[in-house]
């Protein structure tokens, strides 16, 4: 197949997902609370936030037309924070429409300015700004504050401050730089706090979203794991009836979570094409294979491609020329066993929620990304999507995979790039031998930090093989080997991420390992940049 045409197979499959694409709708019978984004760092947290509460709730652009909220028939209505000024010339705006619903509505920061501004309260630019943690008084609870101490901290970001409440709104709270930090109005269902309750910073935070969920709303809290699974079953079996299903099936938590909804649903009408092409962590090729064909019976073909995509990288060091390469390879290998599975009209993708949300998705016009385990699908290839977690965050996949008996390590696996341990091998080619050296090294890595108990604390570790060997003695001899690179990062979502403080006695341990278990190996390293300025990943 040329390149030309594999370019035209990926921008097809975009297509395909395009036109197939439905709106993420709250699931029947199942509370629903919006959350309007106004730009604000914090804004998907926020609905992950009021979904751990127990509630759905989705993210939507702010400019979204009102018919659309209308159609989902919400409880409740969050407005986000966001980066601007309220006098900004080119802010954000405020549709008035949406205080006047017939449902209770949260502003957060940004969003509880823009009401105090629309209904004539007062909101000035404050002499000094107050960002981090900040001390909050609450000098009357209300209801969104009930049961919250009179003393206690929060976090903050803006700058512009509100001076006074809306005519008939009482002040509730104040903080070290901003008089009125919360108010509500019970008679006309409108709350608005200046800090933010979706972080961990501040304390009360959750309590407050409940309060403003299930007391002010009347939520009932019944979002779960449980819930999720029942009401995707229902929905997969609606769409495929008795149709042939296949999956591209990568171990990773997504497609494994996906694979496994489907075949609880439709049972050996799905088939999992599974695709080793030699870059993935140690016996982790196995662990798919006993997992899905021996535990769970699943359909499984399992393609050994170790040897076809080694020679597609031999020679290529650029990390961008790597991933173009595997991701080419991984469209032939799909392609050929695709065909041989003749009749299938339907391929399962593991599209979570957050590849909804930044591909503009929340309109209900979705530009879906094609999924990296795919890669981009032939013309005559007109199979219909199967998403059952189109609607799910990481962490709600994750809660899924543990309600349907996916082991422990698979439900807990780490983020792995697509392009697996090949842009692991920084700055050289990705050769069987270093992939190899790679590979142990993050096996030691591993095992020393899940005996340690870190394993779930941390949001990555692994190890990066750069192209550079260095002088060391062993034995007395002199020795010119490898320096692997520790990576270990704590994050939430992976926008952000800080290097971990891992014990000095685990990182002996996993050195001396490395050191004495690997001949190939003479210096180990830790990468201590945080991100930004530097990328989780090296390549």
């Amino acid at each position: 197949m040329s390149q030309d045409h594999l370019v035209t197979a990926s921008r097809a499959a975009t297509e395909l997902v395009d036109e197939s694409a439905v709106d993420v709708e709250a699931p029947r019978a199942i509370d629903e609370v919006v959350v309007l984004d106004f730009g604000g760092q914090y804004s998907q947290l926020i609905a992950r936030r009021v979904r751990e509460c127990g509630v759905f709730s989705e993210l939507l652009p702010h400019h979204v037309d009102l018919e659309e909220i209308r159609r989902r028939r919400p409880k409740g209505l969050i407005l986000s924070g966001g980066p601007a000024s309220v006098y900004a010339e080119n802010a954000p705006r405020l549709d008035r429409r949406l205080l006047e619903l017939g449902i209770p509505v949260l502003g957060i920061c940004y969003g509880m300015q823009l009401i105090v501004r629309e209904l004539g309260g007062r909101v000035e630019a404050a002499e000094v700004g107050e960002f981090g943690r900040s001390n909050l008084t609450v000098r009357e609870q209300g209801r969104l504050l009930a049961g919250t101490p009179e003393e206690q901290t929060c976090w903050m970001s803006h700058r512009d401050t509100v001076f006074a409440p809306p005519p008939g709104f009482t002040a509730l709270a104040s903080s070290t730089a901003s008089p009125v930090a919360a108010l509500e109005s019970v008679e006309q269902g409108i709350y608005g706090i200046q800090f933010h309750p979706e972080v961990v910073h501040t304390p009360y935070g959750q309590q407050i979203l409940t309060t403003f969920l299930e007391d002010i709303c009347g939520c009932a809290l019944e979002w779960s794991a449980e819930s999720i699974v029942e009401e995707q079953l229902e929905r997969i079996r609606a769409q495929v009836g008795d149709g042939r299903v296949i999956c591209g099936l990568s171990g990773g938590v997504d497609s494994s979570v996906a694979a496994l909804l489907v075949h609880r649903a439709v049972g050996d009408q799905l088939t999992c094409v599974f695709v080793d092409h030699g870059l993935m962590r140690k016996n982790e090729g196995d662990q798919v294979i006993s997992a899905f064909r021996d535990h769970f019976k699943v359909p499984l073909v399992a393609v050994d491609a170790e040897e076809r995509f080694l020679a597609k990288l031999r020679g290529v060091t650029d990390p961008e020329a790597k991933r173009k390469a595997i991701g080419a390879e991984f469209i032939r290998v799909f392609e050929e066993e695709a065909a041989k599975l003749s009749g299938a009209r339907f391929l399962v993708q593991g599209t979570l929620y957050s590849d909804v949300i930044e591909s503009g998705g929340g309109t209900g016009a979705a530009t879906i990304k094609s999924h990296h385990n795919v890669g981009g699908l032939p013309d005559d290839l007109e199979f219909e999507l199967v998403e059952p977690l189109r609607a799910l965050f990481k962490d709600e996949v994750r809660a899924v995979g543990a309600e349907l008996g996916l082991p422990e390590r698979l439900v807990w696996r780490q983020p792995f790039p697509g392009p697996g341990l090949a842009i692991r091998v920084v700055g050289g080619e990705a050769t069987k031998a270093r992939l190899d050296v790679l590979r142990d090294a993050d096996a030691i890595l591993q095992d020393e930090i899940r005996q340690a108990g870190l394993y779930r604390e941390l949001w990555q570790s692994f190890c990066v093989l750069p192209d550079v060997r260095t002088v060391g003695v062993q034995g007395d001899e002199r020795t010119y080997g490898y320096v692997v690179v520790i990576r270990a990062v704590t994050s939430d979502d992976a926008m952000t991420a800080d290097w971990a403080r891992l014990p000095y006695d685990l990182l002996e341990q996993i050195a001396s390992r490395m050191i004495n278990e690997l001949r190939e190996v003479n210096r180990v390293v830790l990468d201590i940049t945080s991100k930004p300025p530097g990328t989780i990943e090296w390549e």
